[in-house]
């Protein structure tokens, strides 16, 4: 396609303005296309020979790095800060093949409001995974002042059916019935262990591929080691979904929400029907988009981001357990340690053995 035309099928919705968020499409149909026009964004800067373009606009400032890591296998990483409340959805030109897979990690950073003298707040990490199949739309909504790390990976079936043994799933596991269904799309929470320090070495590993003669071998290596962990943690996930379509979901709502949530942490939840209310959504359309967006109940994804929070302040401050307890909106410190070991196997005390726990 050429990038006249991309300007063309994109120029009603580019900076578009709905309920407090502008919208961007990107073109998704192949891999080389979504470059493309990345490429030619406004207020893009393209650098050829390190594969990168750097993007500073009245909306977004960042950079996005990206590779052929093999055939069939691309990868983009992308570092964006958001100046404006916005949407990026992919849109499809019908007349272009859409037939590539695509894997897509995303790190993001909030803030978090403390009930703390000497605390007020902290900055805090959400992780997500989402699969997609080809042809899907799909989008996601963020704050203005959020920062975030992108790593898409385009698949082709080809490649797929070469490195990943889906054909050897059992119908009765989830992701497999996943496939099987007209659902186009599915997300995780924080599903790969150490997924943040992998995919820095990519990262590291792009930067500098210039510099070493192994940068192509080592690239695919790291590559196919996540995308490896990836496949490894779904095929176990037990999650129990129907995989039946219920119609799109409101991004901008289910942003707000999540903002809602990942901004309160230290506080009681209010619960869903009061949520809901705020959100001016009926409970179970809110519950349904959320699951979709978010692959988790609200309550389970309160209780994850919880417990994350515990965890980070476990590790980086010096806050008494019974404190940290109160922190993330438990009253009784054995509750909440009895939530954490139910998710981390061990509990709090276990990784601050030299501080009081009560």
């Amino acid at each position: 396609m050429k990038l006249s035309k991309w300007f063309q099928f994109v120029k009603p919705n580019l900076n578009f303005f709905n309920n407090g968020f502008f919208e961007f499409p990107y073109l998704a149909n192949t891999p080389e296309l979504f470059i493309k026009s990345t490429i030619n964004s406004p207020g893009s800067k393209h650098i050829p020979e390190d594969q990168v373009v750097y993007r500073n606009n009245p909306f977004i400032k960042g950079e996005m790095h990206y590779r052929k890591i093999d055939e069939g296998l691309w990868l983009s990483i992308t570092n964006l800060e958001f100046k404006h409340n916005s949407i990026i959805k992919s849109v499809y030109d019908t007349a272009i093949p859409s037939e590539h897979y695509s894997i897509t990690f995303t790190v993001f950073e909030s803030e978090v409001k403390l009930q703390n003298t000497f605390i007020d707040k902290v900055p805090f990490f959400n992780k997500f995974w989402g699969f997609k199949k080809p042809g899907t739309d799909v989008g996601a909504s963020f704050y203005k002042g959020s920062k975030c790390e992108f790593y898409i990976f385009y698949i082709s079936p080809d490649w797929l059916e070469k490195h990943i043994p889906l054909d050897k799933l059992g119908a009765e596991i989830p992701f497999k019935k996943f496939l099987d269904s007209d659902k186009g799309f599915i997300s995780y929470q924080d599903i790969v262990p150490n997924a943040v320090a992998q995919a820095h070495e990519i990262l590291h590993t792009f930067k500098t591929f210039n510099d070493d003669v192994f940068s192509e071998t080592i690239l695919k290596a790291q590559s196919l080691s996540l995308i490896s962990s990836f496949f490894k943690n779904v095929f176990a996930d037990l999650r129990h979904e129907s995989y039946q379509e219920n119609g799109a979901a409101d991004y901008k709502l289910i942003a707000k929400c999540e903002s809602m949530i990942a901004s309160n942490l230290s506080a009681p939840f209010i619960g869903i029907e009061a949520l809901a209310q705020k959100l001016n959504i009926s409970s179970t359309k809110l519950k349904m988009d959320f699951k979709s967006v978010y692959g988790s109940t609200i309550l389970q994804y309160i209780i994850d981001k919880k417990m994350q929070l515990a965890m980070q302040l476990l590790l980086t401050t010096e806050l008494q357990i019974k404190h940290i307890s109160n922190q993330v909106g438990y009253d009784s410190p054995s509750k909440f340690s009895a939530a954490f070991k139910k998710k981390y196997g061990k509990l709090p005390s276990a990784y601050r053995p030299d501080s009081p726990a009560s």
